[in-house]
């Protein structure tokens, strides 16, 4: 089986991570999959949703949306939609996961994940740099003695996985993505545990076979991104 783009079956895509990519944004970066690119900024707002109010807690949510030439023909512009409250969604329970709530105090870090180009897996690349945003935020933050510590526990990347022409493949592209029999998005932290799952049969069905072969691929990729994340962010590491 030969990939649209030459890849082998468990190759990503050129990663590439441009950091303080947003000049205003107390963290931001560009991240590229391949031709997938896409912004991702952390705004620290002080307070946090009406069910937090008083509990001396903190929030991190996610906005997501594509511009309308990020795809082959124009997309409208739009508020909101299914498929971006789901993203949006998906990109801030994933965060979420590896933030301790009690340490930021009331206030709130909101990611915008915005894609000026989409080639499949804008989602995975969304989670991906939305941490290195939110990590560089939140250090802004500590520098500037509005917290004690960093209250992130743990690193956080996701990637796609799918089946294409019956076989696994790592980090799908448009094409493939488009044609998959089985396309799934895994999100993993740092320590190998997994935060969320996404497979759909897309008019085929797999087996467990299949599955386990998918979630190797995405344990290989992640630990790839894993690696660009620790790179970008030399400053954080995981207390063992």
């Amino acid at each position: 089986m030969k990939r649209p783009d030459g890849r082998k079956p468990d190759q990503l895509r050129k990663i590439k991570v441009t950091r303080n990519y947003m000049k205003n944004a107390e963290g931001s970066c560009l991240i590229e999959f391949g031709e997938t690119k896409v912004i991702c900024t952390a705004s620290v707002e002080e307070g946090v949703p009406p069910f937090l109010k008083g509990s001396g807690k903190g929030w991190v949510t996610a906005e997501y949306g594509m511009l309308p030439r990020s795809c082959t023909s124009r997309i409208r512009r739009e508020k909101t939609s299914g498929r971006t409250e789901e993203i949006q969604r998906l990109v801030g329970r994933s965060l979420r996961s590896v933030v301790d709530m009690d340490q930021l105090g009331e206030r709130t870090v909101r990611i915008d994940c915005d894609v000026v180009q989409g080639d499949g897996g804008t989602r995975t690349a969304s989670i991906t740099g939305g941490f290195i945003a939110l990590t560089d935020a939140i250090h802004w933050m500590r520098q500037h003695q509005m917290i004690k510590a960093l209250p992130i526990k743990d690193f956080v990347a996701a990637i796609s996985v799918g089946i294409f022409q019956d076989t696994p493949v790592l980090d799908l592209n448009y094409a493939e993505d488009s044609k998959a029999q089985v396309d799934m998005n895994i999100v993993m932290v740092g320590q190998g545990a997994f935060v969320e799952v996404q497979g759909t049969g897309e008019g085929s069905t797999f087996t467990d076979l299949q599955m386990q072969a998918l979630l190797k691929l995405a344990r290989k990729g992640i630990q790839e991104l894993l690696g660009i994340q620790k790179k970008n962010l030399p400053y954080f590491k995981v207390k063992s």
